[in-house]
């Protein structure tokens, strides 16, 4: 199916000769050569670590063209050639050729460590020499556990990891490939090889095991994968990750599948999982069977409406990983494993205290809030049982999404006199909305300090509180930063419309349904006063009613969950036991 061989290699069992050719600028690296050498002693005994993919294409008998891989390569042979000071044993088992200079291969093989203060005579000598002295200045100032490492056992521990437990992945392509295209892709471009690409290639290289027939199934079963997760919807069901981090999504099955997220430090970590699932089994088809089934899983999760919003939920709030729900429904049945996702998601909101003693004010309890309020939300749509709507997590993760006071009575990060302005332009309407006769004065008021190029913050906030008095019911502040009169809105820069008053930020929402923005469902219908019962609802302020009315219907739509861990339910500013 395809004519790349892939295969891992430990550094020391590299050899032959390794042609640079003139399409490559020359060795490049300084502070790089640190960075490797402090991967590769940080590795730990009987672990295994993959360097960057090493591309060749085959020209002779161990005669190979270096498509990518020359700075790593240069620089682990100058490693070897100097821990020869310490052990007479230790050189590499490779040679490297260059088509623009045929002398660089002697200079190279010829450093002598001892004495670096040479004359040099092309800028590729020099980074030679540069990532000489950077060896020689890590080797002999090594500490660890804030004592010196004297040079030689360094070299003892360098030596046994590049021949013990450093692979780099060994990746030849056909004979017929452009290799000066490849090359421009996999650096002037920066597409790296993906451990997508790294994995497909188990399954569709020369050396793999798998016959013609099977791999032309599994690259077309491939691509179907890779064209489903294209959608947003099913993309974000899965994850709270961007796809912008993943070149091809079907990578981020196969991280899932190898448990990735916790594996930070190895970039081809996935790979070598897979590698190591492919070489040990006997029917090497069978590892992408598995890769198929636990796609297939989450696309049925998806497709039910109840796992969709439950499990949905659970990813987005961060209370379990997709791993650990994967886990979770191995061997379980269907209706056990809907009673542990209603006890997970219980479990997410039993927060150390009552909903009525959340406060905007604690951090902590902002985040119970958030959380909270998504499955509000997630679970006020999935009650409907109308099958033609989703909660729709892929539009609530590509938005930044932040607390807002529903009616705000502060004037936080407003100093500046455009600031002032705007605020007062947007509740003057409000004011002449609610009763333009009554508030005549104010409304005047408000007109004189808008015109004034010279107004000042005491005049503002004088007017502020004149204001906020008239438009908050005259209700009292004890709410105020209360789980009652918080809701999730779409995060803003605009401090005058943060602050504003529920009247203004009523006509900010009508704005954005107009628009066809997304807006959550239940702020929605805060705005919209779809809670409050028609009698004792008045469309300008956010009152105790309103509060009220809004709890009640959260405690409505969570009582499955607030049944399952007994606890009390919360009634406007009051508990009664349930």
């Amino acid at each position: 199916m395809s004519n790349i061989i892939l295969s891992l290699k430990k550094v020391g069992e590299l050899e032959g000769e390794f042609y640079v050719p003139d399409y490559q600028r020359g060795y490049r690296w300084k502070e790089e050569v640190e960075m490797l050498l402090r991967d590769i002693i940080e590795i730990k005994e009987n672990s295994n670590y993959c360097l960057q993919p090493i591309v060749v294409k085959k020209r002779g008998d161990k005669s190979f063209e270096l498509i990518d891989g020359q700075q790593r390569l240069t620089t682990i042979f100058l490693i070897y050639n100097y821990m020869k000071r310490y052990l007479p044993d230790s050189h590499a088992n490779f040679t490297i050729t260059y088509e623009t200079r045929a002398d660089r291969r002697r200079f190279l093989e010829t450093v002598d460590f001892g004495n670096l203060d040479v004359e040099v005579g092309n800028i590729d000598e020099y980074y030679i020499i540069e990532a000489a002295k950077v060896i020689v200045e890590w080797f002999d100032g090594r500490h660890e556990n804030g004592h010196t490492v004297n040079a030689t056992q360094t070299a003892i521990d360098i030596f046994t990891k590049l021949n013990k437990y450093i692979h780099v992945i060994w990746y030849e392509v056909d004979t017929d490939e452009n290799s000066a295209k490849l090359f421009t892709r996999l650096n002037i471009g920066r597409i790296p090889l993906t451990n997508s690409e790294l994995v497909r290639a188990l399954f569709l290289s020369r050396n793999s095991g798998i016959d013609d027939n099977k791999q032309l199934e599994i690259a077309q079963q491939w691509d179907t994968i890779e064209k489903e997760l294209r959608n947003d919807s099913l993309w974000f069901f899965i994850t709270n990750e961007r796809p912008d981090n993943y070149p091809t999504r079907i990578e981020l099955i196969f991280n899932l599948m190898a448990n990735k997220g916790k594996v930070k430090h190895d970039k081809f970590y996935t790979f070598y999982h897979f590698n190591d699932l492919v070489t040990q089994s006997e029917n090497k088809s069978d590892i992408w069977y598995d890769v198929q089934r636990y796609y297939q899983r989450l696309k049925e999760w998806y497709e039910n409406r109840e796992l969709y919003h439950k499990i949905g939920y659970l990813i987005a709030s961060g209370s379990k990983s997709m791993k650990e729900l994967i886990d979770c429904s191995e061997n379980a049945t269907k209706s056990r494993f809907k009673e542990s996702l209603d006890a997970y998601i219980a479990e997410s909101i039993n927060f150390d205290k009552d909903y009525c003693d959340l406060s905007y004010e604690s951090k902590r309890d902002c985040t119970d809030i958030e959380k909270l309020l998504l499955l509000f939300n997630v679970e006020t749509i999935r009650q409907k049982n109308d099958d033609t709507r989703r909660f729709q997590f892929d539009k609530h993760k590509q938005e930044n999404w932040s607390l807002e006071h529903i009616h705000a009575q502060q004037s936080e990060g407003m100093n500046k006199r455009e600031q002032w302005v705007q605020w007062l332009t947007l509740h003057k309407k409000s004011l002449a909305r609610v009763d333009e006769e009554k508030h005549r004065d104010l409304i005047d008021e408000l007109t004189v300090a808008i015109n004034d190029e010279n107004l000042r913050g005491e005049t503002f906030a004088e007017l502020f509180g004149k204001v906020t008095g008239v438009l908050s019911g005259n209700t009292n502040m004890e709410y105020l930063h209360s789980l009652s009169n918080m809701a999730l809105l779409a995060q803003s820069d605009n401090s005058a419309l943060s602050n504003s008053l529920f009247d203004v930020k009523r006509d900010m929402i009508l704005e954005m349904d107009k628009n066809g923005d997304y807006i959550p469902e239940c702020t929605r219908r805060v705005f919209l006063k779809y809670y409050t019962p028609s009698e004792r609802n008045q469309m300008c302020f956010w009152s105790e009613d309103d509060r009220e009315a809004y709890i009640d219907a959260m405690n409505q739509v969570l009582s499955l969950y607030l049944k399952s861990i007994d606890r009390a339910i919360v009634k406007g500013g009051e508990t009664d036991e349930n």
